[in-house]
């Protein structure tokens, strides 16, 4: 029983309950909302025959009735079906990577607005690698990262060498970016040729039947393979150890021989770098370079991890989290979109998710204190 409890006790697993309840809900709506559909089509129809003097028992009788409850139930099975999980998977890949890194930075006290300029940026030097310098795909995808990584770590310079709030830095970095991106795409697209993109469209297409041993497909694999291996350099390594101190009271880190500007640059570098592999994925999605895409992710990024349990003033946050995180908003997306929800509307649910996660994240400092 002790163990359970303290299981139970875990923001984590709080977390993941959370999300069951989330999915089981849509579950529930999206079924709901599909017979309240046919109902009303139903009544219309009967309406209609009504009106052109048809009796109500040949009425009854009309091929294009359906049951509602029936097609209520279907729809609430198509959404726990393969297909329907697999799209969650796929599109909660490009945020859950980019939140890989975004996690590294807000525990360390920082924010990176310019994720989501990075992710384009990569998205186009990986175009423009492979369509105009003949590139392989490996030296293409290498290429895209490394030129995130590098705006990461001039990030990280910028605030170390200047003191400059992370903020401030990170919004002229969003311009510039985005700026360089649509420069080097000379303000268009870059269409690649198929033959050129070898494995590279593969990475989130759905898993064809002869390879359904893969469950999903290659790129949310990636995601989890990074999701682990970041886990685990933030729980056993020193640098994962300093990320933590540098988040938690970065003065005293200092007093205690942390090199907290190596570390801050460090952290803004791979925030990059998982922007940069976040780009690989929406490049394998769209199978062109955009340099107007991705525009605004950074505030589902930010949400994924604040909504994990990840602190806005350091020194919190888990990877478990920032995942779980990234589907529940993927999930409450496909949700609303399922039920015929219009985007604003989605918009104010998830900003409502937001304002209470940060909400619930301020009480429970206030009841630390």
């Amino acid at each position: 029983m002790s163990l359970l409890r303290a299981i139970y006790r875990q923001p984590s697993f709080k977390l993941a309950l959370a999300l069951v309840a989330i999915f089981l809900f849509f579950v529930v709506a999206v079924g709901a909302h599909e017979a309240l559909n046919i109902h009303s089509s139903n009544r219309q129809v009967l309406s209609r025959l009504q009106a052109e003097g048809v009796s109500p028992a040949e009425a009854q009788k009309d091929p294009s009735l359906l049951d509602a409850w029936s097609e209520g139930y279907w729809a609430s099975v198509r959404f726990l079906g393969r297909p329907n999980l697999e799209m969650i998977a796929r599109h909660t890949t490009i945020v859950g990577i980019a939140a890989l890194g975004m996690t590294l930075v807000i525990i360390a006290g920082g924010i990176d607005l310019s994720v989501g300029s990075i992710i384009a940026l990569s998205s186009v030097a990986i175009a423009w690698l492979l369509q105009y310098a003949g590139a392989g795909p490996w030296t293409a995808v290498l290429g895209g990262i490394a030129a995130a990584a590098f705006c990461g770590m001039v990030s990280g310079l910028l605030i170390t060498w200047l003191r400059v709030v992370p903020f401030i830095v990170t919004l002229g970095m969003l311009l510039i970016v985005r700026g360089a991106a649509k420069g080097i795409a000379r303000e268009q697209k870059i269409d690649v040729d198929m033959d050129r993109l070898v494995w590279l469209d593969d990475l989130l297409a759905s898993v064809p039947k002869d390879r359904s041993w893969m469950l999903v497909p290659l790129g949310v694999w990636i995601l989890i393979v990074m999701a682990v291996t970041v886990a685990l350099m933030l729980r056993y390594t020193r640098l994962g150890r300093h990320i933590f101190a540098v988040g938690s009271n970065e003065e005293t880190a200092r007093l205690c021989g942390v090199a907290v500007d190596r570390v801050k640059v460090a952290v803004f570098a791979l925030c990059a770098a998982f922007a940069g592999l976040a780009g690989v994925m929406q490049f394998s999605y769209l199978s062109v370079g955009d340099p107007t895409g991705a525009t605004g992710l950074e505030l589902n990024v930010i949400a994924a991890v604040v909504i994990g349990g990840g602190s806005l003033s350091g020194g919190e946050g888990s990877i478990l989290g920032t995942v779980v995180g990234a589907l529940i908003m993927t999930v409450i997306d496909t949700g609303c979109g399922q039920m015929g929800l219009p985007n604003w509307v989605q918009e104010i649910i998830m900003g409502v998710i937001i304002i209470v996660a940060v909400a619930l994240d301020r009480l429970r400092h206030r009841r630390s204190a």
